[in-house]
């Protein structure tokens, strides 16, 4: 009985089990290996842009790189700048651009721009352009004029103040209008030179017109309940 078990366990059927050896002269038993999982990206910008601050010479671009590599990016993040919007998709005839630093979550500025221009900005970084994000900023238009305040004379209920309004443009003003903050109770009692609108001061018929570096004056009286003279005046057209 042993002898005949021994027999058929080497025989034929021994060739055709499962992941056994393949007999002499037989085909090959092919082996398929598993398959590996498969990579899926989550649904989600690899990085995202917004503009954070602007002046008449620079932009700033907030950034913030969501996913790494094989679906995303690691910094640094190159910001470029193109001055429309054809030029911005196609990724030609860019203007200026600038490089974050380290981190995953920050601002680039990107400074020695032209005022009062509109641009369009893109991303790239590990060597890739991204094929996403086109936004938009646009320069603050260059100030036309600004303020200073001297103060001639104050005591406990308020004090009287000169506000200097100087032409910083390169064209003729025609008009202007100087607004500040008050840090308390103050109110305005009286004004010469100017005109009270909108809780600040305008020109007067006769001063709203500056050449380029000129300057005028207008005088106020301001009532306080406290000592404080403190006037950070912003001046526009």
């Amino acid at each position: 009985m042993t002898a005949l078990l021994a027999g058929a366990i080497s025989g034929p059927a021994a060739a055709a089990a499962p992941g056994g050896p393949a007999a002499a002269g037989g085909p090959a038993v092919a082996t398929t290996p598993y398959p590996g999982p498969t990579l899926t990206c989550p649904p989600a910008l690899p990085v995202s842009g917004w503009v954070v601050a602007a002046t008449d010479r620079s932009l700033t671009i907030g950034y913030s790189m969501l996913l790494t590599p094989p679906c995303g990016y690691n910094p640094p993040v190159t910001v470029t700048l193109f001055t429309s919007s054809d030029d911005a998709r196609q990724w030609q005839n860019p203007v200026a651009e600038a490089v974050s630093g380290p981190e995953r979550n920050g601002t680039v500025t990107i400074a020695g721009l032209t005022p009062g221009t509109a641009y369009w900005y893109r991303f790239s970084a590990d060597g890739h352009h991204d094929p996403y994000v086109v936004g938009t900023a646009r320069t603050t238009s260059p100030a036309a004029c600004a303020a200073t305040v001297t103060i001639d004379s104050a005591w406990a209920g308020g004090f009287v103040a000169t506000v200097t309004v100087r032409n910083v443009g390169t064209e003729v003003l025609n008009s202007w209008y100087v607004s500040w903050g008050w840090t308390g109770g103050e109110r305005l009692v009286s004004v010469w030179n100017g005109v009270v609108r909108d809780g600040g001061v305008a020109n007067a018929p006769y001063n709203g017109t500056l050449a380029a570096g000129g300057s005028t004056t207008f005088g106020m009286l301001v009532a306080a309940g406290t000592s404080s003279t403190q006037l950070t005046p912003a001046c526009t057209r």
